[in-house]
């Protein structure tokens, strides 16, 4: 037994984003190892799972989450423990969260240094962007420092004033850094002086509650943010990520630019791909603060067509944990309730329910938003595929099995989810993390705080990288074609 491999999953339909093989993946201390062909015997091993008709994927990676968050006099609910468990429970294997400074006394090295103290209570793998809100002569030292902890992003916000705002001289500065220090700049794109003033005037006229919050941000605000940035990312040559895209205008935009040589992404989220404006107009509205709001039902068909058709490179669940009585506090008035939703534990099977048919066509798609284009473009090594060399991030998937959303019975740390009842496909089955098993048939098996922090790559050194890696993996045996 000393020589066995610690797990063996057989017989499975192995699905990575560029196509799927049959195989017996063997897993040796937290990394896969080998992927034997399916037409012979199951290797040995001290532990084994039979795969036969359901699909393997790689574990996912949510690039966006926040993590008791602090934003104004509202905290969010969770913890490490909490989120990485939710996590776990819907197939994401690896989160990375944000160092927002809380306020003006806490600096973005501050900020960063107490999400890494406070991530050591994780339950998965966890990566750190930073966060600029104004700019003074220290930034630069802070962002080198937070390079060598291998932070290697940096968010900023175009809108909310006199709280996460950086303003554009704030934002072409950072890009500057970012292009020198190898880095990601991560964008929140809403125009604010649009955003300000169609606020101001539904304040005024009464309609300010959260059953206005979709009229009071319209899309042109984001799109011409969009536009704004690219043109800084372009004169300043940084790579530049769009979190929570909203609009296909906005996706239009980056992919645009793309075709002009520019290394720009689009994420979008879970609800921007299910959910519409309508939503305000049900019995919890509360359940659908966030920023951007949801937006018309033609603008969703369009935003999945764009996802089905490969124009968005990620899809982040951007999970925010409120619960219902933090949100009705303030529902009156939108200006002053917390915004953001809980959904790191369904965005796989929400995702999945979108984008895969129930015969588990376009799978490989769901993988490149789920997991391997979030690893590519976040420069973790490692992460994003089912092959030798990878870490033994793992999910076994029925593509036809069925559950209802229950937002109680989740385990983000809220009483409720914006997906309430609904019936959704690519539940995980079985979810192995770093080579352990902690989801299957019988239930989660908490492995306790063995979470590492990611120190990241350089955004353009780990595009050789993981190219090596990848071509050294083409060299190792595989399965049979499925």
């Amino acid at each position: 037994m000393q020589d066995l491999p610690d797990l063996v999953i057989a017989n499975a339909t192995v699905v990575n984003a560029d196509g799927r093989t049959n195989a017996h993946v063997v897993v040796t201390g937290g990394t896969i190892v080998e992927l034997a062909d399916a037409s012979q015997p199951v290797p040995q091993a001290r532990a084994s799972v039979d795969a036969r008709g359901r699909l393997l994927l790689p574990g996912g990676v949510d690039g966006h989450c926040h993590v008791a968050q602090v934003t104004g006099r509202f905290r969010t609910l969770d913890d490490y423990a909490v989120t990485s468990t939710a996590a776990l429970w819907g197939g994401t294997t690896t989160i990375i969260d944000f160092g927002i400074p809380r306020d003006a006394a806490e600096t973005p090295l501050e900020a960063a240094r107490n999400k890494i103290s406070l991530a050591g209570e994780s339950r998965c793998d966890v990566g750190l962007h930073a966060s600029v809100i104004a700019w003074d002569e220290s930034v630069p030292a802070q962002l080198e420092e937070l390079a060598g902890l291998g932070i290697r992003s940096v968010k900023m916000y175009t809108t909310n004033r006199g709280s996460t705002m950086a303003d554009n001289d704030t934002i072409l500065r950072v890009m500057k850094q970012m292009v020198r220090l190898d880095g990601l700049t991560y964008i929140h794109a809403e125009h604010d002086a649009i955003i300000a003033d169609c606020t101001a005037e539904h304040a005024a006229s009464g309609e300010i509650g959260i059953r206005h919050l979709h009229r009071t941000r319209p899309e042109l605000a984001e799109e011409i943010s969009v536009k704004e940035t690219l043109a800084m990312a372009e004169y300043t040559g940084a790579p530049v990520y769009f979190v929570h895209q909203s609009t296909p205008g906005a996706v239009d935009l980056v992919a645009e630019a793309r075709m002009d040589g520019l290394a720009a992404y689009s994420e979008t989220c879970p609800h921007y791909l299910t959910l519409d404006e309508n939503v305000y107009g049900e019995d919890f509205p509360e359940w659908f603060a966030c920023c951007p709001p949801m937006r018309s039902p033609e603008t969703v068909t369009a935003l999945k067509e764009r996802a089905l058709a490969g124009a968005i490179h990620t899809v982040a669940s951007d999970h925010s944990c409120y619960d219902l009585s933090q949100k009705l506090e303030r529902s009156d008035d939108i200006r002053q309730m917390p915004h953001g939703l809980p959904g790191v534990e369904t965005r796989m099977p929400v995702t999945f329910t979108t984008m895969v048919s129930p015969e588990g066509h376009g799978v490989e798609r769901f993988v490149e938003v789920f997991s391997a284009g979030p690893a590519r473009i976040n420069a973790l090594p490692g992460k994003g595929a089912v092959a030798p060399g990878f870490d033994a991030d793992l999910v076994l998937v029925d593509p036809a099995e069925v559950r209802t959303v229950a937002g109680g019975a989740l385990h983000m740390g809220t009483d409720f989810s914006p997906f309430e009842g609904k019936a959704l496909r690519g539940w995980p089955q079985l979810v192995v993390s770093a080579g352990r098993i902690v989801l299957d048939e019988h239930g989660f098996h908490d492995p306790g705080p063995v979470g590492r922090f990611l120190r990241r790559q350089g955004f353009r050194e780990s595009q050789e990288a993981r190219k090596s890696l990848e071509a050294a993996a083409e060299l190792e045996p595989a399965g049979q074609p499925a």
